[in-house]
């Protein structure tokens, strides 16, 4: 009868332990796929073409005095009006900074700035705004012809934008979410495995950059160089595999 009672005990124990070892596996087994998750990049690249140009310049004048250098200064200013009206902008697109006067400093044989002023010089900074950016581009490249006309004139490269750009950085951002909702789902499949819900995603910086241009910066790129640009977002996200 104890033998019997300990086959019996003995039985029930192991068949216990069985017991408990399987759904202990189970258990492991299903908290091992609750936690697999895949993480993925999206990205998304539109072309786009700037629709408002900007165009600086700088005049500049020399004077005895203070008041020399000025009126020699706005002496310069009716030509490069005239001309820019010449060339099809109206005044309302055409702004002048306020005039800078600064007094020029001796140098001493040492090399040090002394108290005696040798001359003053003038400057200011004219700025044209245009949606036509071919005529901006164009002006660009002929307004130095000024000095032809005894303007001393300093003319910047211009800098091209696309005023839709708040709107289109979230189109593309969505884009590059979807982009990486699909490449979640191709690796699912390939894996046979369902794709569950998203556990994390994080946005990139924007990349604003030239047409067929490799750049790229942690920071992202801005370009307002060239006309037509490329901008680029990256979406990277994980997703649960169910």
């Amino acid at each position: 009868m104890n033998k019997s009672n300990l086959v019996a005990a003995s039985l029930v124990l192991g068949v216990s332990l069985i017991i408990c070892t399987l759904f202990f596996t189970l258990s492991l087994r299903a908290r091992d796929k609750a936690n697999q998750t895949i993480n993925v990049t999206g990205s998304a690249k539109r072309d786009i073409v700037s629709d408002l140009g900007v165009l600086r310049s700088n005049i500049q004048a020399n004077g005895p005095t203070a008041e020399a250098a000025y009126k020699q200064l706005l002496a310069q200013r009716p030509q490069v009006l005239s001309y820019l009206k010449s060339k099809g902008f109206t005044e309302s697109s055409i702004e002048f900074s306020p005039i800078n006067l600064n007094p020029i400093y001796e140098i001493t044989d040492k090399g040090y700035s002394s108290n005696r002023i040798l001359e003053y010089t003038a400057n200011q900074l004219i700025e044209v705004k245009a949606k036509d950016v071919i005529k901006i581009k164009s002006v660009s490249l002929d307004m130095i012809s000024l000095v032809n006309q005894g303007v001393n004139i300093t003319v910047m490269p211009p800098e091209y934008y696309y005023t839709g750009l708040a709107d289109l950085k979230i189109e593309i951002q969505a884009d590059a979410a979807k982009d990486a909702l699909n490449r979640a789902n191709k690796i699912a499949e390939a894996t046979g495995s369902d794709l569950g819900s998203i556990t994390t995603a994080r946005m990139g910086v924007i990349q604003i950059t030239p047409v067929n241009s490799n750049m790229i910066s942690d920071y992202g790129i801005n370009d307002v160089s060239s006309i037509e640009k490329e901008i680029t977002a990256v979406v990277s996200a994980s997703f649960r595999l169910d």
